[in-house]
């Protein structure tokens, strides 16, 4: 191979090897994703949101499906064109360079899998995740075990291209079904701002104990906490930050208070059950849409029922 397409082509089965990590993990944590949320289990092994990994992977296929198949077809016209040989260094070191990289992630795919059977996950989920990993492995391998070993890589060849194919029915379909059981932009925008209102309530309920440890007596309202100085209650704290909403504070006895919000999403309401609450503030609860009151915790008081 002339010297001068050396760089060029390193670089092409470099970046192919990047998509093709990207476009396998992600048509796997689509699959896993799509087994968590219809194989329920009540053993959560699956902390966070669950939306999470499946947003990544969708926007992860994006990107590198496109990079993938214009990178590959780069370097099998460069192949036609003689730009690279079938025995060239350059081919034959990085097709197995990526056989190499590839194997180590579907190796530690396969033991993470492996692992969480063994701390109790369902059977019906090992077996179907299992499957998954061992799919996309046999397509991987299989593929450039092919390629780099038929005689003639230049030629046009049907096998290469039903490769090409059913990777690109397997990416699309896996793309198109993440939408099927991931929360919309609008409802994760809704539930971003809701988190935003709970930790103004959050904060809110500090300086509220603040006082409270202060003054022994609860603050009657907003305006007796924005009275001490060294509190720095913003004008931001005390609303809604898009609706501008205000934040209401009641106080219910002595020791009883409360904080009330608009609300626009359930905080619990997610798909499968297999996540933990969305927000995960020590003493501020979860809600559920529209306008709710959420309990305030006076520490004090709580601290003190612990000793007794």
């Amino acid at each position: 191979m002339p010297n001068q397409h050396n760089a060029k082509y390193a670089f092409y089965y470099l970046l192919s090897l990047v998509a093709l990590i990207f476009t396998a993990l992600s048509v796997g944590m689509i699959a896993f994703g799509i087994i968590d949320k219809t194989v329920l289990d009540l053993i959560n092994t699956n902390y966070g949101n669950p939306d999470g990994q499946l947003k990544f992977a969708i926007s992860a296929l994006l990107i590198a499906v496109p990079i993938f198949y214009i990178i590959s077809h780069l370097i099998y016209r460069g192949l036609r064109q003689g730009e690279i040989t079938k025995d060239s260094g350059i081919r034959r070191w990085l097709t197995y360079f990526i056989i190499l990289v590839s194997s180590l992630i579907i190796l530690g795919v396969f033991i993470g899998v492996i692992n969480n059977f063994l701390a109790g996950e369902l059977t019906g989920r090992f077996v179907w995740k299992a499957l998954t990993v061992f799919v996309i492995a046999a397509g991987v391998f299989s593929f450039y075990f092919y390629d780099i070993r038929r005689p003639d890589p230049a030629s046009k060849n049907l096998t290469i291209k039903l490769f090409f194919f059913i990777s690109l029915a397997v990416a699309l379909t896996a793309f198109i079904a993440a939408w099927f059981f991931v929360e919309s932009p609008q409802t994760a925008r809704a539930r971003r701002l809701d988190q935003l209102v709970v930790n103004n309530i959050s904060t809110l309920e500090s300086m509220v104990n603040t006082y409270y440890d202060r003054h022994q007596a609860l603050p009657d309202n907003l305006e007796a906490l924005t009275a001490e100085k060294d509190l720095y209650i913003t004008a931001d704290l005390l609303v809604d930050p898009e609706t501008k909403e205000p934040i209401t504070y009641n106080k219910l006895n002595d020791r009883g208070f409360q904080f009330c919000a608009t609300f626009r999403t359930d905080s619990l309401a997610q798909n499968g059950q297999n996540s933990m609450p969305l927000y995960s503030t020590r003493s501020i609860q979860d809600h559920a849409a529209g306008y709710q009151c959420l309990p305030g915790t006076l520490w004090s008081a709580v601290k003190s029922a612990s000793l007794k």
